[in-house]
């Protein structure tokens, strides 16, 4: 018993030291903004400010810790290639709507309200490129649905 303790102890010193080395460096990621369009199947045009999400680390940071995401504001996800994606709300305080994009626009899942500093795996369900992460609830006051397309090609940054 003692030394599964130990163990046990030894892996959560590991984890603290790791995450109040890693803190400051997750607080450093910076990211760049631009917009995006969905059109919808009426022909109505949603253009959203985002920031991207295109690099490991700025993936890995999300919009964790962050309390208010404001109307047509978000983060997109570009993940480079189409592949089964799996998202978390761990240290998200609000409630957000995750849009599951494929390679030619279409969105193949709305993962609506998540709820906030959850664990649990949301997954695409099929492979993606994109994640459209958006507040809670919003997709649906937007009008998005999988009826809606991305408009591509995007203006990612290089």
């Amino acid at each position: 018993m003692t030394r599964v303790l130990n163990i046990s102890k030894s892996a959560f010193m590991a984890l603290f030291a790791f995450f109040c080395l890693a803190g400051p460096a997750m607080s450093d990621v910076v990211f760049e903004r631009g917009q995006l369009t969905f059109e919808t199947a009426t022909g109505n045009r949603i253009t959203l400010d985002v920031e991207w999400a295109l690099t490991a680390e700025q993936r890995a940071r999300g919009l964790m810790e962050r309390p208010v995401l404001p109307d047509r504001t978000g983060m997109l996800f570009e993940f480079g290639e189409s592949r089964m994606v799996t998202m978390w709300m761990a240290n998200t305080p609000e409630s957000l709507d995750m849009i599951f994009v494929d390679e030619t626009g279409r969105i193949v899942r709305i993962a609506e309200r998540t709820t906030p500093f959850s664990e649990a795996i949301v997954s695409s369900g099929e492979p993606v490129r994109y994640v459209l992460e958006i507040r809670g609830g919003h997709a649906a006051e937007l009008g998005l649905d999988p009826t809606a397309r991305l408009m591509l090609p995007l203006d990612l940054p290089k």
